[in-house]
């Protein structure tokens, strides 16, 4: 895999039983690029492992004056040298490699989870660990995947040079061979008390990136309250303790550098002590000691190999925990029947709440509860509920959402939230999305009343002559108000003309005017289309053909608007905002809506409620 084939055509099914697990099933999916790695590696530690032996024969050859063999050992020499460069520029270059591939991949499932899991994710993984995962967990990820070869080569080379040193000169290599493998594993006692620190490390970084990021959010509404100082003095002291906590952690991994340097200092002692004492006896010749030596000198260079991928994995193990408890989220947990040629078409039924919403009508949904309504909406999409809820399928045609593909799913059922993103990009790109072809951008702009957005893009615009759908559009629209970034995103929604539409309060940021009117555009657009909208306004709610009332998660009441304020006192205390008093005082009429609110199913009662077409 080379890094010009980037992206992956199919990153592949991650296995996320673990943290250690997924490192390892990451590993298996770039064998190729680590073998290569390796390989390369080791041709650049043997030519360093093997300069001892090149400068033993010279310093050897110059005691007794044998001019040969001092120009055999230049020659040899220099092809280690060669060896050296080519190794470590493909061992950097195989390496590098293995860490973007590595990375890429992780991306690629992040970016499909999130696709398939939509705005459900941020409410089961917290906002900052989400940043966290798909930014600095994916460099450390990569840093494992990367260091890997090269310890493998490092490791290879450390068990050749002892072996070597063993057969050259016995006396001195078994001090070696004993040594080598004491240093590489002197700090494994550390590491679980070094992996601790940096896990509380990450743990308090990633809340003060949650808090920063929550704080960026709602700045606006910071200001506007005066609450700036009181959330720059939480952010300083979540910092403080990030700081605090990192100092902790680089105490010990200092600690293990030290250890890394002091222990190799010690063996090079004892060698270069009991070498000369073997030497002064003529038991070794002098360039048998420069040989051991040197070699035992240049082994440091595989020995950082041993501290790196300790390093990498400590760092890497709780990254690679949080990606794969990301990766693991499920859309469903139901079983699909493997009949994937059905339609899905008709009505949607949620069998959970039992909420109706009929085929090619406009169904207004009442909660009162704007949590509740938000969670109703992730749900009539086929998005997964949350942990601990009842994980029951909508229905769409009487077929499980949760059972059709995911793209077929997205297709018939598009949610709208109350909090839309636009990216940045022209009002053309915005407008670019997958769609049908039988709404027209200017008349789902149209249906928005987006007038006066496209008379401010056009007043914006520097270098398009006027024309508002090539003038770009900041991140996030914030160069739009709040309410013109919300019609821009419902003319997004109308445009790609779904089977089934469900927009979750989508005038809440408009003037009551202006609301009016996006509820005649929307109704007039979608008409004889299967719209559900999740609003208390009376003025979205005069305009469904039918309304719905969810009480405590259940479907209680259906009917018109001005039906359901008649003879439903709970409705009307959300709709007109009554106080609890108030409702108290109400009790519900006798007749009519009564079954329904004993909890008899909505959709068998449609002919029981008067409902207006």
């Amino acid at each position: 895999m080379q890094i010009r084939d980037l992206p992956f055509a199919d990153p592949g099914v991650p296995d996320v039983r673990s943290g250690t697990r997924f490192l390892v099933w990451l590993g298996r999916q770039q064998l190729g690029g680590q073998v290569k790695s390796m390989l390369w590696g080791l041709l650049h530690h043997l030519g360093i492992a093997g300069l001892p032996l090149g400068i033993g024969i010279a310093v050897q050859s110059v005691v007794d004056r044998d001019g040969g063999r001092l120009g055999l050992a230049g020659v040899l020499l220099v092809v280690l040298g060669a060896a050296i460069s080519v190794g470590d520029v493909m061992l950097h270059r195989t390496a590098v490699t293995n860490w973007i591939t590595a990375a890429a991949r992780v991306q690629q499932l992040l970016s499909r989870k999130t696709a398939e899991l939509g705005s459900v994710l941020t409410r089961r993984v917290a906002a900052g660990e989400v940043v966290a995962v798909s930014t600095g967990d994916v460099e450390k990820i990569g840093w494992f995947v990367e260091a890997l070869s090269r310890f493998a080569a490092g490791a290879v080379v450390l068990v050749f040079i002892c072996v070597g040193l063993v057969v050259y000169q016995p006396a001195l290599g078994v001090v070696v061979a004993v040594g080598v493998p004491i240093l590489a594993l002197s700090v494994l006692p550390l590491l679980p008390r070094a992996t601790r620190r940096a896990d509380i490390q990450r743990e308090k970084a990633g809340k003060a990136t949650e808090l920063a990021s929550d704080t960026v959010a709602g700045l606006r509404v910071l200001r506007g309250i005066g609450g700036e100082e009181l959330f720059l003095g939480r952010y300083r002291a979540a910092s403080q303790e990030v700081r605090k906590a990192a100092v902790h952690s680089a105490r010990m991994w200092a600690l293990i550098s030290a250890i890394q340097v002091v222990l190799p200092g010690i063996l090079l002692i004892v060698v270069a002590v009991h070498g000369a004492r073997l030497a002064l006896d003529g038991r070794i010749t002098v360039g048998e000691l420069v040989t051991v030596y040197s070699a035992v000198a240049l082994s440091y260079h595989p020995l950082r190999n041993f501290e790196e991928i300790a390093m990498a994995f400590s760092f890497s193990r709780p990254s690679a925990k949080r990606a794969a408890r990301v990766l693991g989220l499920a859309r469903t947990t139901s079983t699909t029947t493997g009949d994937e040629d059905r339609k899905a078409t008709g009505d949607l039924y949620d069998p959970l709440t039992g909420l109706l919403a009929p085929a090619g009508r406009l169904t207004a949904v009442v909660c009162g509860d704007p949590d509740v309504a938000g969670r109703l909406a992730d749900r009539l999409g086929g998005h997964p509920a949350d942990p601990g809820e009842d994980h029951t399928s909508v229905l769409l045609g009487g077929v499980p959402l949760d059972e059709l593909p995911l793209e077929d799913a997205r297709t018939a059922v598009l949610v709208q939230d109350k909090d839309p993103v636009l990216l940045s990009g022209t009002l053309h790109e915005l407008l670019d999305v997958p769609r049908s072809g039988a709404v027209l951008p200017e008349q789902a702009l149209a249906a928005a009343r987006c007038d006066d957005v496209l008379d401010a893009l056009a007043q914006a615009s520097v270098d398009t002559d006027g024309d508002p759908m090539r003038t770009r559009i900041t991140e996030r629209g914030r160069s739009l108000s709040g309410g013109q970034r919300q019609r821009l995103a419902l003319a997004r929604s109308l445009v790609t003309d779904p089977e089934v539409l469900v927009l979750d309060e989508p005038t809440s940021a408009v003037d009551a005017h202006t609301e009016a009117r996006v509820a005649a555009g929307v109704s007039e657009l979608r008409a004889a289309r299967t719209t559900v909208v999740l609003a208390s306004s009376p003025l979205l709610l005069d305009r469904a053909e039918r309304v719905v009332l969810v009480h405590e998660g259940q479907a209680v009441a259906v009917g018109t608007h001005r039906e359901l304020l008649a003879t439903e006192p709970r409705y009307r205390a959300v709709v007109s905002r009554d106080t609890e008093e108030e409702l108290a005082m109400a009790e519900p009429r006798d007749g009519g809506l009564e079954a329904v609110a004993e909890g008899e199913p909505v959709a068998e009662l449609t002919a029981l409620e008067g409902e207006s077409a």
